[in-house]
């Protein structure tokens, strides 16, 4: 028997952990602070336990990981590489869908040296993309060409007909995530040219996506995500002359988030939030309006009448209260707690997930070929959400890949090689996770 741990019970574990327990040698143990989401996850299976666990407890967390083989890490990014140093001194194998940072980078000698697998991105966003991007770019190669240019989109959307607030966004993930993803600048390859975004401008470098799959879609729109250059090396794309990684949206998200930043609200520093403050005091504090009573012509300083109205929307300049917090918070957490409470799916409503890359292939005699590839999935109303699917199933695939023997190559990876995409990809299609190539 095959022992796993899962450090997380959140969203996007149900599919990761069903798959796992589907397998017929496989035991596996759910831990969580909240004592009852593991419970909940394991549902009395006879190869499963669940176990009441906060990260903090450290002589638990090693035993832990001492008695399993392999261990999924879905908790917030910041702590993988502190679960990634034990599962490196206790010779025990990580995956997670998480992006590689320095800290998680720093342990592919050590762990190379101890004989164990370190494998991250390897959910949808980061993870999908790098496999099905690869997929293509190997085979131009294996064709004689090289792709000069690849733009990738990625989104996390309500589906068309649960697209009903003025935010055009409702959350199947962690709504601080979103909010901190919004703090990042970028950095990205435009015709050979180095364009860089600073974290401030990041919602003014929007641009129209058309994406084809169901009928009366809007475009969407798309900004840069993060530092697409150091997939260069990745990929193996020298001399790619374009090379674009983004996000994708509903258009008016962009101007929204722009507000927000301006305004201060993506702020973390230790702020107290006192009992009886009302969303729009939060906001005038927050913003460092001069005073509530001006605070609506206040935030048209920075706001169009649109983005005004989805704050009127979501209760911003409202007497309601302030969310009930832990103290002291951040004005971050006030703002991604008011998002959670007005922006959640309703029961029986779909999320879908996006993801187009765009290729521009150029052979030796300077012909060019395009190629679209195009995933589009959606939730299933009462069931698992598109992005719990599209990020726990490439995971757990990859987690069996490892627990029998087909990837085992020690050190820090992520899932670019065919030896992890090639299974992933087509387990993943055989349930209906597939990219649709259009050649043109």
């Amino acid at each position: 028997m095959k022992h796993v741990l899962v450090l997380g019970a959140g969203r996007v574990a149900p599919p990761l952990v069903r798959y796992l327990l589907a397998l017929p040698d496989v035991h596996v143990t759910v831990c969580d602070a909240r004592h009852d989401a593991p419970s909940a996850l394991v549902g009395g299976h006879p190869r499963g336990r669940a176990v009441e666990l906060s990260i903090q407890d450290a002589d638990r967390l090693i035993e832990l990981i001492r008695e399993h083989e392999l261990v999924v890490s879905l908790l917030p990014a910041p702590l993988h590489p502190h679960v990634a140093e034990l599962c490196v001194r206790h010779r025990r194998h990580l995956v997670t869908t998480s992006y590689v940072g320095a800290a998680m980078r720093e342990l592919d000698g050590p762990a190379c040296n101890a004989g164990v697998v370190l494998l991250n991105e390897a959910g949808l966003d980061p993870g999908l993309d790098h496999m099905s991007a690869m997929r293509v770019v190997d085979d131009v190669r294996r064709r004689g060409g090289s792709v000069v240019s690849f733009r990738s989109y990625c989104g996390g959307l309500p589906a068309p007909e649960a697209n009903d607030n003025p935010w055009g966004y409702k959350f199947s993930w962690s709504p601080r995530g979103v909010c901190t993803a919004g703090k990042n600048g970028a950095v990205f390859l435009r015709e050979r040219a180095r364009v860089e975004i600073p974290p401030s401008d990041l919602f003014l470098a929007r641009e129209r996506v058309p994406v084809t799959g169901v009928p009366g879609w809007p475009d969407l729109e798309g900004y840069p995500n993060r530092d697409s250059l150091s997939y260069i090396d990745t990929y193996g794309l020298e001399g790619v002359e374009t090379m674009f990684r983004g996000t994708l949206r509903y258009p008016g998200w962009c101007e929204t988030m722009k507000a927000v930043v301006d305004l201060g609200l993506l702020d973390e520093s230790p702020a107290t939030v006192e009992p009886g403050l009302t969303l729009a005091g939060w906001l005038a504090r927050a913003s460092r309006a001069d005073g509530a009573a001006r605070l609506r012509e206040h935030v048209a300083r920075v706001a169009s009448a649109a983005v005004i109205e989805r704050f009127e929307w979501l209760g911003l300049f409202s007497d309601e209260p302030v969310p009930s917090l832990p103290q002291p918070t951040t004005t971050l957490d006030v703002l991604a707690a008011r998002m959670e409470q007005k922006m959640a799916y309703r029961a029986g409503e779909r999320d879908m997930v996006v993801m187009v890359h765009r290729f521009i292939a150029r052979w030796p005699d300077g012909r060019e070929e395009r190629i679209t590839s195009t995933l589009t999935q959606f939730g299933e109303p009462g069931g698992d959400s598109a992005m719990a699917r599209t990020v726990g199933l490439p995971a757990a695939i990859a987690v069996r890949l490892i627990l029998d023997g087909g990837f085992r190559a020690p050190g820090v990876h992520i899932p670019v090689t065919p030896s992890l995409y090639e299974p992933i990809l087509a387990e993943l299609g055989a349930v209906g996770v597939r990219f649709d190539e259009v050649t043109s």
